[in-house]
C-alpha cells in the first residue's frame, strides 16, 4: 500500500500561554475571596471610608438655591374669593346639583368643585369658564376679584 505522505511530517505548532486576569475590584470584595486570601496568607488591605453612611449637612449650595426659590416666588397663592365660593354654591342649589353631579358635567373631581366651594381651590380660568358655562352665572371678571 502507498503511503499518504510523502517526505517527512514536521509539526508547526507554537506553544500555548495561558494569561490569568486579575481579579476584578468586585471579585477582591467577594467575602469568600477576602477568607481565601486570609487563609492562604496573602495580604489583604482594609479601607475605612471617610464619613461612610453617616447623616450628613447638605452642601452649602442646595441651601442657598432653597433660599433662593423661595424668595423668588410668593409664599401664598391667591385663593378663590368668598364672592365667587358663593357665587358658585348658589347656582349649584339653585340647578338642584351635587358637588359630584356639578364636578362630571365639567369633566372634573369631585373633590376640584368641592374645593373651590370651601375657598380651597387656586383659581383656574378653565375650570371657572366650564362651571360658569354649565351654571349659568359670571364667576370671573371684575366684580369677582
Amino acid at each position: 500500500m502507498p503511503s499518504r505522505f510523502s517526505g517527512t511530517v514536521t509539526q508547526d505548532w507554537e506553544p500555548v500561554v495561558l494569561h490569568k486576569s486579575k481579579p476584578k475590584g468586585q471579585d477582591l470584595r467577594d467575602p469568600k475571596a477576602v477568607n481565601q486570601a486570609l487563609r492562604s496568607g496573602a495580604q489583604v488591605q482594609t479601607v475605612k471610608k471617610f464619613d461612610a453612611g453617616a447623616n450628613k449637612k447638605p452642601p452649602a449650595t442646595a441651601v442657598n438655591a432653597r433660599k433662593l426659590d423661595e424668595a423668588a416666588e410668593p409664599a401664598a397663592l391667591d385663593r378663590v374669593g368668598l364672592e365667587v365660593r358663593q357665587a358658585i354654591q348658589k347656582a349649584r342649589i339653585e340647578k338642584k346639583m351635587s358637588q359630584a353631579e356639578l364636578a362630571k358635567q365639567i369633566n372634573e373631581l369631585p373633590r376640584v368643585v368641592q374645593e373651590y366651594e370651601n375657598g380651597k381651590a387656586v383659581p383656574n380660568q378653565a375650570v371657572l369658564g366650564k362651571m360658569e358655562r354649565v351654571l349659568g352665572v359670571k364667576l370671573r371678571g371684575k366684580a369677582h376679584k
